[in-house]
């Protein structure tokens, strides 16, 4: 998905910077051009500060995407995806772990899930970076308690995982 967006963007850094941010971020694009995160509209001149472009790059970037019926399809459709736990978890004293992994393995969330639960623990929240939008994603499981740190030997030794870490 992302290859087929950038080429729309292959002319324009700039505007290639606003679409990957308002994919990264949840955000979508109306079909008057403005842009939201759920029902709250982010002014362009806020989003435009944030990434570091002018103003009217993210108006026509808004109209460009509306313009091009592939672009419009998905802009028009992105919903957020909700509260991440990962920074406050240990405040409600759930775990955290973050598996990096290479990004075509297949079964690596069914893994390392089936460890958890063989542990008894219920998992609150299962975030997954897009390998496409992230050179290094990562897997986050939040957990309703702390995950064992033994169990970083059994997450490693999942086919196509590179790193752990048990928060």
């Amino acid at each position: 998905m992302w290859s087929k967006i950038k080429g729309h963007f292959r002319y324009s850094p700039a505007r290639l910077k606003v679409a990957k941010a308002i994919i990264e971020l949840g955000l979508n694009v109306s079909g008057d051009g403005s842009i939201f995160c759920g029902p709250i509209e982010i002014p362009p001149a806020k989003m435009a500060k944030a990434l570091g472009v002018d103003r009217r790059v993210i108006v026509q970037t808004a109209k460009f995407i509306l313009s091009e019926p592939e672009l419009h399809e998905v802009y028009t459709k992105i919903k957020p995806a909700g509260p991440s736990f990962r920074e406050v978890a240990k405040r409600f004293g759930f775990g955290v772990v973050v598996i990096s992994a290479k990004p075509k393995t297949v079964g690596i969330i069914a893994r390392a899930t089936s460890l958890i639960a063989d542990k008894g623990i219920s998992i609150r929240q299962i975030l997954a970076e897009d390998p496409e939008l992230f050179p290094e994603p990562k897997l986050m499981i939040i957990t309703e308690r702390e995950v064992p740190s033994t169990l970083i030997r059994r997450f490693t030794e999942i086919p196509g995982v590179t790193g752990v870490t048990i928060y």
